[in-house]
């Protein structure tokens, strides 16, 4: 029994750690602008877009909510299951924004969105757009 037990535990804990709130079924987020293959005289304007969830400010909780996180040129981290960190590549909007403005220097970038819960944690699944590029002109 404790072997099943164990099993089953471990099967599951792919799907969603303790600490993930389950993402609402459907969910999705997404650029509305730039769009993938831009080339783009900077700065670079930014439009997130979202479905199936609302947006509250991080530290309230409230239930389908969250706020976006923009990976620039880089990856998501490899653990979603831990909060995202804030760096130059990793931005947080959480205040709720649904939009920003990126001074890029010129060449290709990579951009990406990641919305996560009140504590900055991705949710389960993790609802993650599709990677662009972009090209910033001089």
């Amino acid at each position: 029994m404790r072997l099943m037990t164990a099993m089953l535990l471990t099967l599951c804990a792919g799907a969603v750690h303790a600490d993930q709130i389950p993402a609402t079924p459907g969910a999705e987020v997404y650029f509305i602008a730039p769009k993938d293959g831009e080339h783009i005289k900077g700065p670079v304007h930014v439009v997130f877009g979202l479905k199936g969830m609302g947006i509250a400010p991080a530290g309230i909780k409230f239930d389908n909510t969250g706020h976006h996180h923009l990976f620039v040129d880089t990856d998501p981290p490899a653990d979603p299951t831990l909060p995202l960190p804030a760096t130059d590549n990793i931005r947080h909007f959480g205040k709720g924004q649904t939009e920003t403005t990126l001074d890029l220097p010129p060449g290709k970038h990579t951009l990406q969105l990641e919305f996560a819960d009140y504590t900055h944690t991705p949710f389960a699944p993790n609802l993650l757009s599709r990677k662009i590029t972009i090209t910033v002109k001089p």
